[in-house]
């Protein structure tokens, strides 16, 4: 007989995902909590948003909050330059030494 250890995030009594690892469950559950007070801040603004609305909006902040940051501090955030399929990577030329 095999033991499986899984970790399930539980908030307000309801099973929100379950992990292989601890430090993902810890990582999601964070991101809850992230978006729980960006829902909060979100609500007591001036903008009148419905409860649905609100909530997605906290947790594409909470789960892209990597992305956001730099935004909320006023850096641009790092564009990724993708390779084109079918190049190959150039490899720097070596200096020729004289003799």
């Amino acid at each position: 007989m095999a033991v499986i250890v899984k970790y399930i995030v539980v908030r307000n009594g309801e099973e929100k995902m379950t992990f292989a690892t601890k430090k993902e469950a810890d990582a999601y559950d964070k991101m809850l909590d992230i978006a729980d007070n960006l829902f909060e801040f979100l609500e007591s603004s001036k903008i009148k948003l419905n409860e649905n609305q609100l909530e997605d909006i906290s947790l594409l902040l909470a789960q892209n909050r990597d992305k956001v940051l730099p935004i909320l501090r006023g850096t641009k955030p790092a564009k990724k330059v993708a390779k084109k399929t079918g190049q190959k990577e150039s490899k720097p030329k070596k200096a020729k030494t004289k003799k």
